[in-house]
């Protein structure tokens, strides 16, 4: 394991770092929380800008803190110009990478888009809301879907957590009525415009939880580095900050390098404000933890961040095989890892995502096929099939993509014989190393991640229900 990584000055992002420090000074809590507000809304300003902060809290800030503990160094965009890659800079001088990716979405009902209000809910703290949220309640093919699929489930809060509005989750209703009720009048035209428009377009952060990753996957190239170190939260957290600048972001996928799960109490901590409605405010359902498989982690994720969904790199259908491509099997075995996975399911009622790299020769297979519809059928899950993509292999072992038609045979005996909704990831960003598993760069031994990951995901939990058959 590496040595922890101590950061000197610490991140301003790193909330329970910034909390501690305030109640040993015997400041309010409540003056973090409106800076964070405050610097989320007016992100070229600083403490000092924060109107009534405490003097002691301005003078403890600037001893301990900075706003930033990291910084973009490189920003590479796709020939296309939907993925931007942003190299980011650790304090200690290790790099790791967030990717940006901005996609079309999927057609509306046009009714639905021409009902859309005013592009920002001035109710929300936060300048970063797309205003109607198209998988809302107001979506009602959306919403069917997502319901029949047990994906959407409402949470029922306190009361008191509701009023504060403290978990990222609030009622579409509500918020609808309040935007409409207060917001600017606007014509019927330049409504149906900004929703169409909005409606069209999603960007999708990918960050990394780690400096590389110990799991090591031999097909992955961030499992061929080993694992450099630990993100911190605020650090997690930062990468969100730096993509803002860039789009306004809709969805976090920890998809990046390292395994999330191993670097758990971090990875709570910058989701749980990435979710607070009073900071970012994104929907938990928008954000998505993608696992190789650390057991005990699984089963705290439905209880410690509920909402959030799973994602799980299976990879291979059998113990035996997952072995030969997936070393982290050895300690988590095929069947506990099911068993803890439908465990999470049955208490959160999320639908989880299964990635599975497909390796010519390998693992994509009809045998595997028939193998992979045995151990999942019955389940409510989405199999994402994803051709693997050209890595550095200096020394083996060594893959190639699937073969032409091996896929599409492979995705139609899951989704004919099997009953299991499944999609075939089209890789976008390969041109400047963002896609899945191209996780090492040549300058920096930094990471990337697939512009389609949570396109498939979220479209998923749209558009699919598989309470009924499956084309």
């Amino acid at each position: 394991m590496p040595p922890p990584r101590k950061l000197n000055p610490q991140s301003v992002w790193d909330t329970n770092a910034v909390l501690a420090a305030f109640e040993e000074e015997n400041i309010k809590p409540m003056h973090a929380l409106r800076m964070w507000g405050w610097l989320i809304r007016n992100p070229s300003a600083t403490w000092h800008d924060v109107p009534d902060m405490p003097k002691a809290a301005v003078a403890l800030l600037d001893k301990y803190f900075v706003k930033f503990t990291t910084k973009v160094v490189k920003c590479q965009n796709s020939s296309d110009g939907s993925t931007t890659k942003l190299l980011v800079e650790l304090q200690d001088g290790m790099q790791v990478e967030a990717v940006v990716m901005t996609y079309e979405s999927p057609s509306r009902d046009p009714q639905l888009l021409a009902a859309g209000g005013p592009e920002v809910d001035p109710h929300l703290p936060v300048d970063h809301s797309t205003g109607r949220d198209e998988d809302g309640a107001g979506a009602a093919a959306a919403a069917a879907a997502a319901a029949g699929a047990g994906q959407e489930q409402h949470l029922e809060r306190p009361a008191a957590v509701r009023a504060a509005g403290g978990d990222g989750e609030e009622d579409d209703e509500e918020e609808e009525a309040e935007a409409s009720s207060s917001a600017p009048s606007v014509t019927a035209a330049g409504a149906a415009a900004a929703a169409a428009a909005r409606a069209r377009k999603r960007s999708t952060l990918c960050v990394s939880s780690q400096v590389g990753c110990q799991m090591g996957c031999t097909f992955c190239a961030t499992g061929t580095m080993g694992l450099k170190g630990h993100l911190n939260a605020g650090e997690i957290v930062e990468q969100l900050v730096h993509a803002r600048a860039v789009a306004r972001i809709r969805n976090v996928v920890f998809m990046g390098m390292g395994e999330p799960l191993n670097n758990y109490e971090a990875v709570r901590g910058a989701v749980a404000m990435m979710t607070d409605s009073k900071y970012f405010g994104l929907r938990r359902r928008h954000v998505t933890v993608s696992t190789v498989g650390v057991i005990p982690r699984i089963k705290q994720l439905a209880e410690d961040l509920p909402g959030v969904s799973l994602a799980l790199s299976l990879h291979a259908p059998t113990q035996e095989l997952r072995l030969q491509i997936v070393p982290s099997a050895r300690a988590y075995k095929l069947d506990k890892l099911m068993e803890a996975v439908r465990s999470y399911q049955a208490n959160s009622s999320q639908r989880v995502f299964y990635e599975y790299v497909m390796l010519s020769g390998v693992n994509d297979g009809e045998e595997q096929a028939h193998q992979l519809g045995q151990l999942l059928k019955g389940d409510d899950v989405v199999i994402n099939l994803i051709p693997w993509n050209p890595i550095y292999q200096p020394e083996g072992p060594f893959f190639e993509a699937p073969r032409d038609g091996s896929v599409g045979t492979f995705q139609s005996i899951l989704r004919h014989q099997y009953g299991l909704h499944t999609t075939i990831r089209q890789e976008m960003g390969q041109d400047i190393s963002g896609a899945c598993g191209q996780l090492v760069i040549e300058t920096s031994g930094a990471g990337g991640c697939s512009k389609e990951a949570t396109k498939d995901i979220e479209d998923s939990v749209r558009k699919v229900n598989l309470n009924g058959p499956v084309a």
